[in-house]
């Protein structure tokens, strides 16, 4: 049973990084651990960030929608 519990976490796991779903968990990491006395953002709030980076870089290439 435990080899079942350790496959779905695996799963779980790899879907996260697959998707990039665990970027704000290692973002809140980072900013706990080097940067203690900032303000942590919400997960809307790093999205917003993230996705305003993502559209400000040009070599992201032309976005159509």
């Amino acid at each position: 049973m435990t080899w079942v519990l350790r496959g779905l976490r695996w799963i779980r796991w790899y879907a996260r990084e697959l998707t990039d779903e665990s970027a704000y968990d290692r973002y809140v990491a980072h900013l706990r651990r080097d940067h203690p006395t900032v303000t942590v953002p919400s997960r809307r709030t790093f999205e917003r960030m993230r996705t305003d980076q993502q559209e400000s870089d040009p070599r992201q290439g032309f976005r159509c929608c």
